[in-house]
């Protein structure tokens, strides 16, 4: 048996409503001590909720907060060692970037000569040790937000809580940044909690994704598991670029097939939970879809439109009514264009089947 990893968060059944909103319902999830664990969804699912309630700033109704083991759903936010950064920066104007590091230290009474020696290491380690002197407001935005970062970092919090902290930032600074919270996360072994509606920032950063909907948790899973293994027609419509294709039907009477108006879609299995006849979405990823081969027996499609991302293109064809997107190699899709008739196989190896009533998978 390999060892059991320590708990740093479990939340559990965590409620919080503001007014008539539910911002959290029945809440749930567990985060692993050193692991990089990223909620992801859109805006207003109750992911700054969640951090808010961790940190202590919120007081959920009902529920729990466990941080290393300790009930702190009630208990005060000090002594949690949770630091948060928020999407806006909060530095402080009229301190310079030593000032704004020093702040938290300054607060704890700390000696001077032990604040000194940590705002000198946590500028070198965010490449800031040049900029000591300057105030926030003559920064870049990404200089700006390492000093969020840093000073949240300088209380060496066991966690850390970070609320969309990229989303003020242009592209290149985006990729860069990532990699340097990639590259904390390693050298220091912290907890992180990382909420974001991106889905790339989400895909690329997180050992382990909470998939949020209306304030609750549908899925926890690796990036891979995600993807490959979507629990639900909201994950497998939230992961994954370009999304899946969605085809809807219902079950053939015995559940072999979904009757569909691209025509019959053949299972390699029987369906064992499904009601015969049953409304059902057949999920298909676009790398799971090609033009059939010489003598090959396909779905009649029509080209609708061609979308070159460099390297790959991707090919939305009409068929029955339904869109369905392909990705293929550059080279593969420079004859193709618009109105072109084309025939398509779809691997069924490779089908999520859903429910259409409450959008979850059939096993």
């Amino acid at each position: 048996m390999g060892q059991v990893e320590n708990s740093a968060l479990r939340l559990t059944n965590v409620c919080k409503s503001y007014g008539r909103v539910r911002a959290l319902d029945n809440l749930s999830f567990r985060v692993a001590e050193g692991r990089f664990f990223v909620l992801f969804g859109p805006s207003s699912v109750g992911k700054t909720t969640t951090l808010r309630t961790i940190a202590g700033l919120v007081a959920p109704e009902r529920g729990h907060v466990e941080i290393f083991g300790k009930d702190w759903t009630h208990e005060p936010i000090a002594g949690r060692g949770v630091s948060m950064v928020f999407q806006s920066f909060a530095l402080y104007p009229h301190l310079s970037v030593y000032q704004n590091f020093a702040y938290p230290l300054v607060e704890e009474k700390r000696p001077r000569d032990e604040i000194d020696r940590r705002v000198k290491e946590t500028a070198a380690m965010l490449r800031l040790d040049t900029k000591l002197d300057r105030k926030p407001g003559t920064l870049s935005g990404g200089e700006q937000q390492r000093v969020a970062l840093g000073r949240s970092l300088i209380r060496r919090p066991r966690v850390l809580l970070l609320d969309e902290p990229l989303t003020n930032l242009d592209a290149k600074l985006r990729h860069d940044m990532r990699a340097e919270l990639k590259r904390l996360h390693r050298q220091f072994g912290l907890t992180i909690v990382y909420a974001t509606p991106d889905e790339l920032e989400a895909l690329s950063m997180g050992e382990e994704i909470a998939v949020m909907r209306d304030g609750g948790v549908v899925q926890v899973g690796t990036p891979d598991e995600l993807y490959e293994a979507p629990r639900d027609l909201y994950v497998a419509s939230k992961i994954g670029s370009p999304h899946m294709n969605m085809i809807q039907g219902k079950l053939t009477n015995d559940s072999s097939a979904l009757e569909s108006a691209i025509g019959p879609l053949p299972f390699t299995r029987k369906l064992k939970a499904a009601e015969a006849g049953e409304a059902a979405v057949v999920g298909i990823r676009p790398s799971d879809v090609r033009f059939a081969g010489t003598g090959e027996q396909g779905y009649h499609a029509n080209i609708a439109m061609l979308e070159p991302l460099g390297d790959v293109t991707v090919v939305s064809v009409e068929s029955g009514g339904e869109t369905l997107r392909m990705v293929l190699p550059e080279s593969a899709a420079s004859g193709l264009h618009p109105g072109q008739q084309a025939s398509v196989i779809l691997d069924p190896g490779k089908f999520h089947i859903f429910r259409a009533s409450s959008g979850q998978v059939i096993a």
